[in-house]
């Protein structure tokens, strides 16, 4: 969805492909930051899911820092679109890597559901 929301904003010539743009990017938010949560829930043991959700929420936003200074010097000295086409890169890239993990039998940690 990331990419399909990346891809439009960076074709994006009018508003409504902008809003088209914006909304496929917010039901990428709605669908990965509840499993995300529910993931680190699942996974931290009960006396220390507070200290896992703090450390989740730190490296979230270390990451988002670093990731919103490289989008702002792409935006600044490329161009907005390639702002988004980076977006794009970067979404394929850790889609390939998370498939390639997968198919090395390394799936994902297994739910206490």
């Amino acid at each position: 969805m990331l990419i399909v929301a990346d891809l439009v904003l960076a074709l994006a010539t009018g508003l409504t492909a902008v809003a088209l743009g914006v909304a496929l990017w917010g039901l990428h938010m709605g669908l990965t930051q509840g499993l995300l949560a529910t993931m680190v829930a699942a996974t931290a043991p009960a006396h220390l899911r507070g200290t896992a959700f703090g450390f989740f929420n730190l490296v979230c936003g270390i990451a988002m820092l670093i990731a919103s200074v490289l989008a702002g010097l792409l935006w600044d000295r490329i161009g907005a679109a390639s702002t988004f086409y980076a977006g794009a890169a970067f979404s394929v890239m850790a889609l390939m890597l998370l498939t390639m993990q997968r198919n090395r039998g390394a799936g994902p940690v297994p739910s206490r559901f």
